[in-house]
């Protein structure tokens, strides 16, 4: 077994040993040794329409590519929703708890993995970065079209990984009040490009 599912497998053993029950962004429960055991995003896909497959799939990218958290259908902490017009969004409540709206006409224009791995991205604590590069997730529609990269970086990565381990937002239920991350498809007028 791998050390990162050796990890994550004792952090879920560590969170039903305690009790805890899955939450998104609940609190972090010490695993054997002392590290921080893995913290439950709990996504729902039950207004996600055709899309629900991608918002699973997006998932999956960031369980792989991160080592402290655990996106899981287990409760309704991000909901994630399809529209026709009015755009791509994320609403983000607290760390972990919002919603992500995809809309069929971006997702026609884009890839729709990369627009919901990216709306996802603004849930687990990621800002826009319009820099037009494609190597960079949270660059949004500022690579263009052609631009179906739904990874995120290392540097990404890591990031989410600083926001659910550190000790401020691991001890922290307070809601940071509501984030609407938009017009990242296409990027803004004006943005970096």
């Amino acid at each position: 077994m791998s050390r990162r599912l050796l990890s994550r497998a004792l952090g879920i053993l560590a969170l039903a040993a305690f009790g805890a029950t899955a939450v998104g962004a609940g609190p972090a429960v010490a695993a054997p040794g002392g590290s921080l055991a893995i913290r439950n995003v709990c996504y729902t896909t039950s207004q996600a329409g055709p899309y629900a497959g991608t918002a699973d799939q997006a998932a999956s990218i960031w369980n792989n590519a991160t080592a402290n958290i655990n996106m899981a259908k287990c409760g309704s902490n991000v909901s994630i929703r399809y529209t026709t017009g009015g755009g791509s969004y994320a609403v983000r409540y607290s760390l972990g708890n919002g919603y992500v709206v995809i809309d069929t006409q971006q997702a026609a224009q884009y890839s729709p993995l990369r627009i919901m791995t990216h709306e996802l991205g603004h849930i687990l604590g990621l800002p826009d970065n319009y820099n037009g590069n494609c190597a960079i997730l949270m660059s949004g529609g500022s690579a263009g079209t052609s631009c179906t990269n739904p990874y995120p970086s290392s540097g990404e990565a890591a990031q989410v990984d600083r926001n659910f381990g550190s000790a401020l937002s691991a001890t922290s239920s307070a809601a940071d009040g509501a984030t609407v991350f938009q017009d990242s498809w296409p990027a803004p007028a004006g943005a970096l490009r």
